[in-house]
């Protein structure tokens, strides 16, 4: 079921997150970093694959539009995070649509496995709610910009010098 933080938002994330309190942490955090995001979640890879695939269909009022990002946990049931992640790629409507792995794994194998399907980041929880902030507020620097009905990807603007970089963290949350 899918449940959303609504905001007057500049940008929309999409997060695959089957634990409720990793949810509402990251609800809280964004709220603390006092961005504009609309955040809607989903509880794992066939429920994120749903949701993308209903954009343009049904009333046009109550159709979901693409989000600018997808934060995605690797450790989840029905569909884990790499297998949604590979399936996202693979697919020419969802491959521009950037993803950053949002888990507890710290494991060099996750991280090369998901570098190489095409994630654009890879962040590990942090313990602390601080550095959970912290992190949050580096997410639009990830977000696929909209320009006047057309997307832009993060790839097509000009590089940043100060990052995103890398987006490991020494810590984890409590979750997935």
């Amino acid at each position: 079921m899918a449940n959303a933080a609504k905001r007057d938002p500049e940008l929309s994330i999409l997060m695959a997150e089957d634990d409720p309190d990793d949810r509402l942490l990251l609800v809280d955090a964004v709220d603390e970093a006092a961005l504009h995001l609309d955040i809607e979640f989903v509880g794992d890879g066939i429920e994120l694959l749903d949701r993308l695939h209903r954009v343009g269909s049904g009333d046009v009022d109550d159709r979901p539009s693409l989000p600018n990002l997808i934060l995605l946990d690797l450790n989840m049931p029905r569909m884990d995070g790499r297998e949604a992640l590979e399936k996202l790629k693979a697919d020419p409507d969802l491959r521009q649509i950037p993803v950053v792995i949002f888990t507890t794994s710290q494991s060099p194998d996750d991280r090369g496995l998901v570098e190489a399907l095409g994630a654009a980041g890879f962040m590990t929880k942090p313990s602390s709610f601080q550095d959970l902030v912290a992190l949050v507020r580096r997410l639009p620097e990830y977000c696929r910009q909209p320009t006047g009905g057309k997307t832009r990807n993060r790839a097509d603007r000009a590089p940043n010098p100060d990052g995103p970089g890398d987006d490991s963290s020494e810590k984890h949350a409590n979750g997935h």
